[in-house]
C-alpha cells in the first residue's frame, strides 16, 4: 500500500487553504490518501526567525496579498482576504485532532469547512463560537468538541506535531512530504503530481 501524502499546514496559511482544495483529488488520482497534520507557524517562526508573509518588507508584503487573490482565481477557489490576519489557530488545530480521533471523514469535512470559513467568508477561527458552528455544520457535537479540545492528550498531540514539524525542517506552510521528499508551497502541486506519476526526478 503506498504511503500517505503528509500535508503539514496551519489554518492561518492562505497557501495551505489553496492546496487543501486540490490535494485530496490529486492524491486519489494516484491511489494515495492524505494525512493532514496541523502545526503552528507562530512557533515555527519563533524557532526559525521567520515572519508571516504580510509582515515582510512592504514591497514583498503587498505582493503576497495580491498573490493570494490571484492564485485563488487561477485555481478557481473562492477567496477573500480575512479582516484579521493572521490569527491564532491553536483551537482549530486541537479541534481537528480531536475529530480525527472520532471520525476521519468528519475531520476532513471540518478541515475544509474551517479553511473556507476563514478564507472565503471572513469567519475567524480564533473564536470558539465559530468552531462550534463549524462542528455543527459537519455533523459533530459542538459541546463534545469544546470538551475534546481541552483534553490533555489532544494538547500533547498538537505539541508533538509542532515539535515533529520543526525537527523535520518545516519552515512554512503548506509543507508536503511524498515518500519522504519535501515540497513547500501550493505552487509545488504540479511537481508532486509528476512525482506520484513517474517517481523521483
Amino acid at each position: 500500500m503506498p504511503t500517505p501524502i503528509e500535508f503539514w499546514f496551519d489554518f492561518s496559511s492562505p497557501y495551505s487553504y489553496l492546496a487543501s482544495e486540490k490535494i485530496d483529488e490529486l492524491a486519489a488520482r494516484h491511489g494515495r490518501k492524505v494525512d493532514y497534520k496541523p502545526t503552528l507557524l507562530g512557533v515555527i517562526f519563533r524557532t526559525t526567525g521567520g515572519v508571516p508573509l504580510t509582515e515582510l518588507v512592504p514591497p514583498k508584503a503587498s505582493y503576497f496579498i495580491h498573490d493570494f487573490e490571484r492564485s485563488a482565481r487561477f485555481a478557481g477557489v473562492p477567496f477573500r482576504q480575512p479582516s484579521r490576519f493572521p490569527i491564532p489557530t491553536v483551537g482549530a488545530a486541537r479541534a481537528l485532532l480531536w475529530l480525527q480521533q472520532q471520525d476521519e471523514e468528519m475531520a476532513v469535512r471540518f478541515l475544509h469547512a474551517a479553511f473556507r470559513a476563514y478564507f472565503s467568508q471572513d469567519r475567524s477561527l480564533a473564536e470558539p463560537e465559530v468552531l462550534g458552528t463549524l462542528a455543527t455544520e459537519v455533523g459533530a457535537d459542538p459541546v463534545a468538541l469544546a470538551r475534546g479540545m481541552q483534553e490533555p492528550a489532544v494538547k500533547d498531540k498538537l505539541k508533538a506535531l509542532v515539535d515533529e514539524s520543526i525537527a523535520r525542517g518545516v519552515f512554512g506552510a503548506p509543507t508536503i512530504f511524498v515518500d519522504g521528499e519535501m515540497f513547500w508551497g501550493n505552487d509545488r502541486l504540479p511537481q508532486i503530481e509528476r512525482w506520484l506519476a513517474t517517481g523521483p526526478f
